[in-house]
């Protein structure tokens, strides 16, 4: 589908003959200007019984498909037509799709950073003699330092821009990996104190996404490009997973994070030279482009001008029902997802007695799955509302997937009794947990677009304490009983419980938390 601006004076304009498309005036680059023949002797349109008015354009609109010959078209400037909505081969060519290329390799060296102790915690316990209680301890170290940030990287986000707080996440949360062999050869508590710098630098991982998200692509996009940010963030899982015990039997157990830290700074450099913060800075960008996305778009955040920080509102968002269905969404994905993400390796190797490497691979393939149907989650989600579904009747369906679907999956993981069997159950929970990025990630552009990295860091709090209490409780609860199996028994109905309040209370419409009552 192509749309184009036609504006033609009206001191010039007699009238306007159909054009086929296939017309030879008619090139469909996207890139280039379209010009319709304009001839003076039909009888479509006489200016002199069609009054213009003051204007010094007339505004056509026109669709244009393949297959309805038919051409939508909106005004421009130059009295020549140009294209206005996006087709598959200008989005692949185009600078957002490099903007969501690197965010997505941002987010994949976030999780792999994340990703290496859940593999070199098997090695380590049987090193130092750690028990399972105190390895919970050791990998919910990370969590005390994401729990810090993601507020405070929020509403630095919403006034700085996501490229700049990004830059600086990246920055930090690579050197702590890369320095981790170092802090864990000097002391436990310098491991400690390591892994909580590298939750604190990577809080502001995905409230900068989600800026970058809204800032470079229109709403009916939106969806799709979480999608594609957050199938590297699970890609991150999947190769820290299955790489790490690679690289560790041939560099010892400290080389998967000297190897991914190195890469984070590669990341920073590239980054600083081909992003901008918002479309309207960027340099190359065509001005078809920038009107595709700015088109509708209102200024918020750091696009306004503003002489200093302002305090969020945090009372007011707070009174907002709306508010606490993300709170609850985040913290009971967060609650799911590390408690998998941290233990299911060790899972595999306690209930069914696989080696690390073969532990690595099992649950490394449902992070695989998790990418490839987050993106289809967000076509669908993008396809419903062009096709006239509300923006609160699509969340709450992908939201409802996202936690009835794992909360079923994880009754059958509990039940399954070889290593295949579980590998199926736990890659049918994570990818159909997946479809949460089109419920509540997405929503928070939505509800508060101006306070879009605030509200994601509240509900990141929210959902670090959750994930904090997932982790670690699971470990308590192996050691206590024996067996994960109860502990995916409790999951299973938070799941169904989140998935009833979220119904209940959340909205896809814009919330007015300026109001004064």
């Amino acid at each position: 589908m192509a749309a184009s601006l036609l504006r033609l004076s009206p001191m010039n304009f007699q009238t306007l003959l159909p054009i086929s498309p296939s017309s030879p005036n008619l090139r469909r680059d996207p890139l280039r200007p379209l010009r319709f023949p304009l001839r003076s002797h039909s009888p479509v349109f006489n200016p002199c019984k069609h009054r213009i008015g003051n204007k010094d354009s007339l505004r056509l609109k026109i669709r244009a498909s393949s297959s309805s010959n038919k051409l939508r078209a909106s005004s421009s400037s130059d009295g020549v037509l140009t294209e206005t909505s996006s087709s598959f081969s200008e989005f692949i060519t185009s600078e957002r799709i490099k903007v969501v290329a690197m965010l997505a390799l941002a987010l994949a060296l976030c999780n792999a950073d994340r990703v290496v102790m859940s593999v070199a915690i098997v090695p380590l316990s049987k090193t130092h003699g750690w028990t399972q209680s105190f390895a919970g301890i050791v990998q919910s170290s990370f969590l005390w330092g994401y729990l810090i940030s993601p507020v405070i990287g929020g509403a630095l986000v919403d006034y700085y821009g996501g490229k700049l707080v990004m830059t600086g996440g990246v920055a930090l949360w690579s050197m702590a990996t890369f320095l981790t062999p170092w802090a864990a050869n000097s002391s436990l508590y310098a491991l400690l104190a390591m892994r909580a710098l590298l939750g604190i630098a990577e809080g502001v991982a995905l409230p900068s996404m989600n800026n970058m998200v809204l800032r470079w692509f229109p709403k009916t996009e939106r969806a799709a490009a979480v999608g594609l940010a957050m199938a590297g963030f699970q890609l991150g899982s999947a190769i820290g997973l299955i790489l790490s015990p690679i690289i560790m039997s041939r560099a010892g157990v400290f080389g998967p994070f000297v190897i991914f830290g190195l890469f984070g700074f590669l990341w920073v450099l590239i980054w600083i030279s081909v992003a901008s913060s918002s479309p309207q800075r960027h340099t190359q960008i065509s001005k078809f482009e920038l009107e595709y996305i700015t088109k509708g778009q209102t200024l918020t955040g750091q696009q306004k001008k503003s002489k200093g920080i302002v305090i969020p509102p945090f009372r007011k968002l707070l009174s907002k029902w709306p508010t606490w269905a993300l709170i609850s969404a985040n913290s009971m994905h967060s609650w799911g997802y590390f408690v998998i993400l941290s233990w299911m390796p060790v899972y595999f190797n306690t209930i069914y007695g696989v080696n690390l490497r073969e532990a690595a691979w099992f649950s490394a393939l449902p992070w695989i799955m998790m990418a490839i149907l987050g993106y289809i989650a967000g076509i669908i989600s993008d396809t419903m509302i062009k096709n006239g579904v509300s923006v609160t009747s699509t969340r709450k369906l992908m939201q409802s997937i996202g936690f009835v679907g794992p909360g079923l999956a994880l009754m059958g993981l509990n039940a399954a009794k070889n290593p295949i069997a579980g590998s199926a159950w736990v890659t049918t929970a994570l990818g159909l947990l997946s479809f949460s990025h089109s419920g509540f990630l997405v929503n928070l552009q939505e509800i508060a677009p101006q306070y879009a990295g605030v509200l994601h860091g509240m509900s990141n709090t929210g959902g670090t304490f959750a994930a904090i209490l997932g982790t670690v409780g699971a470990g308590f609860f192996a050691e206590k009983m024996g067996s994960f199996r109860g502990f995916l028994m409790f999951t299973s109905f938070l799941y169904f419980v989140s998935a009833l309040f979220w119904n209940v209370f959340a909205t896809g419409e814009r919330v007015d938390f300026d109001a004064s009552n």
